[in-house]
């Protein structure tokens, strides 16, 4: 079980666990979802196995009326290991999951991933009529190449601002620079894509620029957010808007709770109380 502090940002070990939370949060009107933690395995046992454990989620999911789908990592499903694992191992949880109608992200890791994490969703996303969907990063100075290339592919695409650290000749490294990349990939998608737009941001000025663009293009959209992060706003937004939740689950939840808690000063603040309460 997890200790209460670590339960805003992780929905819990298993997947029962995490398939209860997604039930209550549909209840409150948004999506889950649903990520299994763990990333950059170097041999392919625990990419195999998280691979399978992705199969039997996607049949849970699929055998409930719940409003739930799944992401990947590709360090995983064993990128690091051999590209051509991840595609296999991708493979198998794409066609576990198209044969129960569940959706399947694919997360964006460093920079160094982003032409086979691309390939391989083309490639997925073309065999499987837009079943599958794949995050990718503003900061980075190619992504704006990278809209154009994906704008007729058959899948949705997730727009984040970039949690990781690229070297700056491949990245934009200035906040404000970043958010100007940010607006800009926002109207691209929205003006030429055919199949929905995600707009994977916390930063209300963005949802706002999201929503002015929805009115003036028409191009449907949906929001996703972290666990634990802005919950209110994820519900209240989803009164106007689809909203969906990132949930974690697993047992490497210690890692991904830290990390959640260090990465803004009201999560630091937040755990601070906690624990002074505890």
């Amino acid at each position: 079980m997890l200790p209460p502090l670590a339960s805003r940002f992780v929905a819990g070990e298993s997947a029962a666990e995490v398939l209860e939370h997604a039930r209550r949060t549909n209840e409150r009107g948004v999506g889950v979802i649903c990520n299994r933690l763990g990333e950059h395995y170097h041999e392919r046992g625990p990419a195999d196995a998280d691979t399978a454990a992705y199969e039997r989620l996607v049949a849970d999911i699929g055998a409930s009326d719940l409003r739930a789908c799944v992401s990947v990592k590709p360090s995983q499903l064993g990128l690091q290991v051999d590209e051509g694992l991840f595609r296999t191992n991708l493979g198998r949880v794409v066609d576990a999951a198209a044969s129960h109608g569940v959706f399947v992200w694919i997360d964006m890791e460093d920079h160094t991933t982003t032409d086979a994490t691309l390939d391989a969703f083309e490639a997925e996303a073309r065999d499987h009529a837009g079943g599958v969907g794949v995050c990718v990063q503003s900061n980075l100075r190619r992504t704006a190449d990278d809209l154009e290339r994906l704008a007729d592919v058959p899948g949705k695409v997730r727009l984040v601002k970039g949690a990781y650290d690229p070297p700056a000749d491949v990245a934009y490294r200035d906040k404000a620079r970043v958010n100007e990349a940010y607006r800009s990939d926002l109207e691209f998608m929205f003006r030429e894509f055919d199949d929905g737009v995600a707009v994977g941001s916390h930063d209300p000025a963005m949802l706002t620029h999201a929503a002015d663009l929805h009115t003036r293009y028409g191009t449907d959209y949906e929001v996703q957010m972290l666990m634990g992060v802005r919950t209110d706003a994820q519900y209240d937004l989803a009164g106007a808007v689809d909203v969906w939740q990132y949930a974690p689950y697993g047992s490497e939840w210690p890692a991904y709770f830290w990390r959640r808690v260090m990465e803004r000063k009201e999560n630091a603040l937040f755990a601070l109380r906690a624990l002074a309460g505890a």
